[in-house]
């Protein structure tokens, strides 16, 4: 026996039907005050205002949009543009038209033999959509709304993980960068911006967002043929001086991070004068505010050499581990007795674990 807002229809109840990802029951004819009452049950969670109706006016695509998304969140689908008409000669748009985004069906792709982790399928042919027009009158109007969708819904308090909802704002953007500034990785920034916020699902985005935010952000500024030209002044080093020794640590995504170099006239004056040793992260690219690390002494003429120098992407505990070691490997197992660096805790925690 099934119950809808709160009536039990008894043996009177036909096959279900699907309609917007809800099991509405029909009844035989003369009991619309059923079909009335589970309608009310259903559009309980959403406001009248909220859902679109014929003949409904905005001023712009952008207005019309947002109050399907709006609708869309709600409700528990994603959405996306699916097609648009613009007028030749202005190009202001004439129609557009948005859907669900499990409308249609994926293409066939010919590396599927080849593709060893092949995205799943989430297309269904939903025919959910919304259409505005704005040929007749100078503002867009809804000229054509489907309501029904053909799979089942997502709940609403998990619509934040669709593509189309996921989105840094330019506030959100300050504070990844200022939190990064500070030393913080990503996953300590995603904690802290959500508690802010109230819970993930008001925040916005999600770590994988954040992460590709952060990836593009480092690759933004390096020119085309940066890393080729930091590769080929490294071998020609190499074939100009024997003892040339240069490390590189590529990240996960296999970009370059941190590099480290020195050459033979540097590891002879640390065999001499290494007893001692600077370490100084004080300086900074000029243009990409990044550390350069420097490995200094004093000669027997207590003149500054420099024993090897470094490139750094941050001032992290792994960053100095790596560094440390490549150090030590430069200068074929020999340590400093004394190292006199500044107060930096993960430079002391690398030290101290080296």
């Amino acid at each position: 026996m099934a119950i809808v807002c709160g009536e039990k229809l008894g043996d009177r109840l036909e096959a279900p039907r699907l309609i917007c990802g809800f099991n509405q029951f029909t009844t035989p004819e003369g009991d619309d005050d059923d079909d009335d009452d589970a309608d009310s049950c259903m559009d309980d969670s959403i406001s009248q205002d909220s859902i679109p109706k014929m003949g409904m006016e905005f001023e712009t695509e952008a207005e019309a949009y947002d109050f399907y998304m709006n609708y869309a969140k709600a409700t528990g689908f994603g959405t996306r543009k699916i097609s648009a008409h613009k007028d030749p000669i202005t190009g202001k748009a004439l129609d557009v038209t948005f859907c669900c985004c499990k409308e249609g069906f994926r293409a066939t792709d010919s590396r599927v033999v080849t593709v060893k982790r092949p995205r799943p399928e989430i297309r269904c042919g939903c025919k959910a959509m919304l259409k505005i027009n704005c040929r007749y009158s100078g503002e867009f109007r809804i000229v054509k709304f489907v309501e029904e969708h053909n799979h089942d819904l997502c709940d609403p308090e998990q619509s934040y993980m669709f593509r189309c909802f996921r989105q840094l704002s330019n506030v959100q953007q300050t504070q990844v960068d200022d939190a990064q500034s500070c030393g913080l990785p990503p996953k300590k920034i995603l904690d802290i911006m959500a508690k802010e916020s109230g819970g993930i699902q008001h925040l916005g985005f999600t770590h994988i967002d954040l992460k590709n935010y952060l990836r593009t952000k480092r690759t933004s500024g390096i020119k085309q043929g940066d890393c080729g030209g930091v590769l080929q002044y490294l071998q020609r080093m190499i074939s100009e001086d024997p003892h040339f020794y240069y490390a590189i640590q590529l990240d996960a995504e296999d970009l370059i991070t941190n590099i480290f170099w020195t050459d033979g006239r540097m590891i002879q004056d640390f065999g001499h004068f290494g007893d001692v040793v600077c370490f100084d992260t004080t300086y900074r690219k000029h243009r990409d505010g990044r550390p350069i690390a420097l490995f200094v002494g004093v000669n027997h003429h207590k003149q500054t050499v420099v024993f090897c120098a470094a490139l750094l992407y941050d001032e992290t505990i792994e960053t100095f581990e790596w560094l440390f070691s490549a150090f030590e490997d430069a200068m074929m197992g020999k340590r400093p007795k004394t190292i006199l660096t500044d107060q930096d805790q993960a430079m002391s925690a690398a030290l101290a674990s080296k």
